[in-house]
Order: structure tokens, then sequence, then C-alpha cells
């Protein structure tokens, strides 16, 4: 099967830009397969303590050479709705290593907050930064050197590409992901939209507020909207790191477990002590990354992976961009309206075909490569398919060749929009990224008088005072990573979304972020230069006019040039959200992170350029 034009060409462009680098990390991870079973460069005193614990049979078995050992990576805790059910998954897992005469070992956990928990709240603001502390905490755990292949237990925003970069930096051995499903379909999303705008208009109160989200996050698995969350799930899928069609089933359920055991057998498969050894390193390279940016347009997913996807493909020396991105978009056909951009969610996503049909399509549309390596075999096209279980026995069928419902999930002829909906915006304020898909083209163009606040707190105390009722251009700064570390505004869409549906034009830029939840207003977000350094927001004033264009891809100020150059830079005092609920250890890396087209990254140049 070949890619259309447009993709070979952004992918052409990819390998070349990247040629350096990923020469680079290939020869370190070359030379890290070569030195051979890992157990044996342990001296007896490393491998007393490193199976101390372990049972005499599983003593015997990491004694020798040949017998392959699963380090598990889990980012399980119960306060977590999608990470609860990992708990029991080691030992699923160590029972389905036993049965293959192998063993596994918990090598480490790493943390696992809840941007749910933290929207809107000071402990956002270590969100971001939690993605770069998981990957130092799962290398930690691999340091150890013990294992043969390694299973991650990860599914939330930050923590799934925290989890690649630390599986691309121990690239010399095969990573399988295990997702844990997203919990059953709770109160429909436009009840919830519905009832959060009212809250925000003071129409109801918090009880009413309440229910309807404990109505919405009811049960263990992944919350139901197509957020970060479920991005990841999709991405792992697509780029070929989980079992087919395993990404959403829902947790507790017989076909989950026998997923899981046949996560850990085909990783034990995949081992350079078998005959099909995959390490991940030969998993994801340029064109599994394109596949991955395909994914995301075609499903319409979060824009948070605009910048973890960057940080990603950076650990494996793939240099990745957002025009790259916004190419790829635009020749990419939107297939998915799951919620933010329907009213399904991914359950209906999963029933109607779910990945084995859109991957399907996207194969026979010449959108993806199919010729890249996973962890399931050869080929993209083995996961146009999907498990089902007979008795005890799981197996897997072709993916359905028609959807089982065509307003939730299209056939490439049908596409919702010919284009993914993702664009990269342009113009004297900088370079930022726009989520159109489910932004109505009415609303798509904006110029309007700006509105500037130095935080999303600001922002709504107007809005409630009634000081936005017009059109406007609210203008966010000093939320960027070097700021206060980009939390996300999510809770600056009801507000706009009011203002919105009174009648006027309204858009957001700020150089913070906006969750995969980001939905119908139009948010040039991302902004880069961020304001703390020295970008053109740093310059806007109240009142000046900022035009809007997302079918353009453009974002401009309306001032003479000469005289917005010659405005100081604003600042702004910052030091209040540097301390409290842990803010103040984060400082090295607000003072390391780099900007947001470059993957906000406080690890620095993993591979050097």
């Amino acid at each position: 099967m070949r890619v259309n034009s447009q993709v070979a060409a952004v992918t052409d462009r990819i390998i070349k830009r990247s040629e350096k680098t990923r020469r680079i990390y290939l020869d370190r991870i070359d030379a890290q397969v070569k030195r051979g079973v890992h157990r044996s460069a342990l001296s007896c005193g490393n491998l007393a303590h490193g199976f101390a614990a372990c049972a005499p049979g599983e003593k015997a078995k990491l004694s020798d050479e040949v017998t392959p050992n699963i380090g598990i990576i889990t980012a399980y805790n119960d306060m977590l709705s999608a990470h609860q059910p990992y708990k029991d998954y080691p030992d699923l897992i160590k029972e389905a290593a036993m049965a293959q005469g192998a063993t596994a070992q918990v090598a480490g956990g790493v943390p696992a907050m809840c941007d749910g928990v933290t929207q809107g709240q000071p402990g956002m603001d270590l969100s971001l930064f939690s993605r770069d502390v998981i990957a130092m905490s799962a290398t930690i755990g691999l340091s150890h050197n013990m294992f043969d292949a390694a299973m991650y237990l990860g599914i939330c925003d930050k923590i799934v590409p925290g989890l690649v970069i630390a599986a691309l930096t121990f690239g010399h051995i095969p990573a399988v992901f295990v997702p844990a499903g997203p919990m059953p379909s709770g109160l429909p999303n436009d009840e919830k939209a519905r009832i959060r705008q009212l809250y925000a208009e003071g129409k109801v109160g918090r009880d009413e507020l309440l229910q309807a989200e404990s109505d919405s996050y009811h049960s263990p698995g992944t919350c139901t909207f197509y957020g970060t969350a479920n991005t990841n799930q999709m991405l792992m899928e697509i780029m070929g790191l989980h079992i087919p069609g395993s990404s959403f089933v829902n947790p507790g359920t017989p076909l989950r477990e026998a997923l899981t055991r046949e996560s850990a057998k085909r990783a034990l498969a995949i081992t350079a002590l078998g005959n099909e050894f995959t390490p991940v390193s030969q998993v994801i390279d340029e064109k599994a990354i394109v596949n991955g940016m395909i994914g995301l347009h075609a499903t319409g997913g979060s824009t948070n992976l605009t910048i973890h996807l960057i940080a990603m493909a950076a650990a494996a020396g793939i240099q990745i961009t957002w025009e790259d991105m916004s190419d790829l978009s635009d020749c990419t056909p939107l297939l998915a309206r799951v919620y933010p951009n329907g009213m399904a969610d991914v359950n209906h996503f999963h029933a109607a075909g779910g990945m084995g049909f859109l991957i399907d399509q996207l194969l026979n549309d010449g959108a993806l490569h199919d010729e890249v390596k996973t962890i399931w075999g050869s080929g993209l096209s083995v996961y146009a398919q999907e498990p089902k279980l007979d008795g005890d026995k799981l197996h897997f069928e072709k993916a359905p060749k028609q959807s089982g419902n065509d307003k939730v999930l299209a056939p490439v002829e049908s596409a919702f929009a010919k284009s993914g909906g993702l664009k990269l915006l342009k113009g004297n304020l900088g370079q930022s990224v726009i989520k159109i898909s489910a932004v109505k083209p009415e609303h798509r163009f904006v110029e309007a008088p700006a509105r500037v606040f130095h935080s999303q707190d600001e922002m709504q105390d107007a809005f409630r005072k009634g000081e936005l009722e017009r059109d406007v251009v609210a203008v966010v700064r000093f939320s960027g990573p070097k700021a206060i570390g980009m939390p996300e505004l999510h809770k600056l869409t009801p507000p706009l979304g009011i203002l919105q549906g009174r009648g006027y034009k309204v858009a957001l830029v700020t150089d913070g972020r906006m969750s995969g939840a980001s939905g119908k207003i139009p948010a040039a977000i991302h902004l880069t230069p961020e304001a703390v350094d020295q970008g053109p927001i740093a310059r806007i004033q109240d009142g000046d006019i900022i035009r809007l264009d997302a079918e353009n891809g453009t974002l401009e100020i309306l001032v003479d040039e000469a005289k917005f150059n010659a405005r100081p830079l604003v600042t702004q005092d910052l030091s209040a959200s540097h301390f409290g609920l842990g803010r103040e250890l984060f400082g090295g890396y607000r003072a390391l992170v780099g900007a947001a087209d470059k993957g906000a990254s406080a690890l620095g140049e993993i591979i050097p350029a």
C-alpha cells in the first residue's frame, strides 16, 4: 500500500531533517543490543539483590541467561479512575509469564496526576513537568539492567508520553504498552456540557453541577470523552505498541484480562532470546511517528499531543515540527466525531468499529505507512483487526468494512471533513496551534479588540462582572512553560462559549495550554515565544485589534509594526505562583524548560543535534 504524495513528502523531509540525530540514537541502541543478555553483566552480588524477594523457582530462572524477564513500570494509584484497574495487572502479568516459563518483576512505579482534579488549581502548574518526571522515574526503575522486555502500565495525559520517552531511552529492549480501557458510558456529554454552561451563567448551583460531573465520571476506567488520555491510547495502537484492538475495551471484563495476559505473552515472544526480536527502537521510527500524527488528525485528537509528540519523537532522534503536523492535517480526512468534536464517547467509537476500522480505512486511502514494524508483526495492516473471546480463548478477526454508526465513525468516502482540523497559526505574534474540528466554520475568523489578562482567574472575574459583553479576543499571557509550567486553561471555555452563544465574536490567544477537551471556541494556544521569553504577546495592550483566521492559518495584531515593536515588554511578578503544593521544588524545571514548539521539555537535548 503506497501512501499519498503529501504524506510521503512530509515523511521524507522528517527523515532528511533527522538524519544525524536518528543515526546517533540508533548507533547508541545498537551498541547496547550487542552487549547481549543484560543480567549476564551483573555480578553475583548485583543479581542476588535483584531477585532476593523472588520465590525459589523465580530465582532459578533469573540465575540463568536464557529465561526472559519482564520489567513492569506501573502508574497505578487508586485516586485516578483510569489507573485504578492497574492494581491487579502485575499479578496477571506474572502469571502469564510463569505460564511461558518466564518471570516478571515490578521494576518501578511512576507518579500519575489527574488534570481533571487539578484543572484550575495550583497543582495544574506541575502537570506538564510531570511528563519529564515520569520519564526519569521509569528509567530509574529500568536502570537495574535486569530486564529483557518492559511493559508499561499508563494511560493519562502526561503519563504515556513520559513512558514513551523512557521506553525509547531503553530502546534496546521491546516495549509493550498495556491499556486498562474506558469506564462505561455515563451522563451524555451534551447534557454534561449544558449543565456546565448553566453553572457558569449562575442558573444552577454547585450541587447540580457536582451531580452531573459525578454521573459522567462514575467508575474505574478512563474518562470517556476524547481528550488526551484516550488520544494517547489511539496513538499507542496506531504506532504499533499495543495489542491490536485493545485500546478501548472496558476494564473488569474477561476480554480486558485476556488482552493483558496476551500482552505479557507477546512481550516475551519479541525479546532478544527468541526469533522475533523487536526492540522499541525499531518500532518507533519516522514512519511510525507520521502514522501517529495522521491518527491524531483523523480522530480529532488532543492538542496536548502537538507538544508531546515532538518530545516523544526527539527521544528517538526524530525531529518533527508543528508545520509537519499542520501539513499532514491538511491531507488527512476527519473520520471520528467523539466529544468534544461530537456528542458520542469513546465507547460509541469502539462499538462502531474502533481502531481496526479506522486503520483499515486510512491504509486503503494511502494516509498511513503500512511498512512499519510493530509489536504484533510487520506491517500496520495487522492492526486492521479486532480481538474476540471464544470461551476463554482469545482470537482476532478482520475489522469490519462498514461502520456500525457512521455518525460517530465514518468511512473515508463520507468523511466529516477533508482535513483533520489542526492548524498552525503564524503571524507577527509568533506561532501557535488551533484545533478547528469542533469549531463551526462561521466562528473560524475573528477580528476584535483585545482584552489582556495575566491569569485565567483575572479573565473569569472580568466575565462575572460583565466586562466582556462584546466582540473580544481574550489574551491570557504569562501561562507558558517558563512562566508557571504551562497549565491547561480549560475553565476558560465555558465563559467564552456563553459569549459566543450570545452572538459575540470571541477568541482566545494564550501562551498556555488547552486540553484535549478544547472545543467550540477558536483558541490560538501554545503561543510561542511566550511572554516571559520576550514574546510579542507581552506587548499586546487592551483595545489592540487582533485577527485570527483559522482557515488561512494566520494570527496577527493590527498595529503599526514600528509602534508595536517600540512598546516595552510587559513583565509580571510570578513568584506567588512558584510555591505552594510543591511548586517550589520545580524552579529548576522552569529554568530549563524549552519552548512549546520544541516539546516543552526540561530534559535538554537527549540526542545532540
